[in-house]
């Protein structure tokens, strides 16, 4: 391991906003008020990596709590630097593997999931751990509020393809569906927040596609 790496990891470990693998699971249920301190909604961002949107949604939403998930700390630190150095009390991270979701929220806790350009694990034996797979849209339905959303911003058109064709196969209400983002009605402030990889993507004229549902 490289020392960035490890500095980051020592670094990260003195940071209030980051829990790290089993530290965050007494909160499970108690999120609002035992980690932030108030009765406000719990949005989680799946995958976060650098934490842009986590932080960024928490600067334009001082009224909701926001929580960025990943199990790559090195990736975690930049986003939970930046919170501390900007003073986003709003903000939380958690480091942890995404598929034991249920051992750190409870049923109804959570009131938005953000899905942003995670990994589209392409091959098909690899199915299973996609994060719009069945086996995690049965996790998001159990800790979703009534009426809670899922949202999923991705530049790989084979993900968004692939989770459209899920929505359908379950019956579930698609609120928001379009694969060019940035040329659609529906590119608004909140959508127009751009990760390190997505910048990326643009440069290259990748259109990127993103989908709203509920359950």
């Amino acid at each position: 391991m490289g020392k960035d790496k490890l500095r980051r990891f020592a670094e990260i470990e003195t940071f209030s906003n980051v829990l790290q693998l089993d530290e965050g699971k007494p909160y499970q249920g108690k999120w609002a008020a035992d980690f932030f301190k108030n009765n406000n909604p719990v949005v989680l961002e799946l995958a976060c990596g650098k934490g842009e949107y986590t932080v960024n949604l928490a600067q334009m939403f001082p009224e909701k709590n926001f929580i960025g998930i990943d199990y790559k700390g090195n990736r975690i630190w930049r986003g939970a630097k930046t919170a501390l150095e900007e003073g986003v009390p709003n903000v939380a991270f958690v480091r942890m593997q995404i598929e034991n979701l249920e051992d750190y929220f409870a049923p109804g806790e959570v009131d938005e999931i953000w899905i942003t350009f995670p990994d589209p694990q392409p091959q098909l034996s690899r199915e299973k751990k996609r994060l719009t797979s069945p086996r995690f849209l049965v996790k998001y339905r159990s800790l979703l509020k009534p009426g809670g959303f899922v949202n999923l911003k991705t530049d790989n058109d084979g993900l968004h393809a692939y989770t459209a064709e899920k929505i359908a196969e379950l019956n579930l209400p698609l609120h928001v569906r379009t694969e060019d983002l940035y040329h659609s009605e529906f590119a608004n402030e909140v959508l127009s927040i751009k990760t390190y990889y997505e910048k990326k993507y643009l440069q290259h004229n990748k259109n990127i596609n993103y989908l709203k549902f509920s359950f």
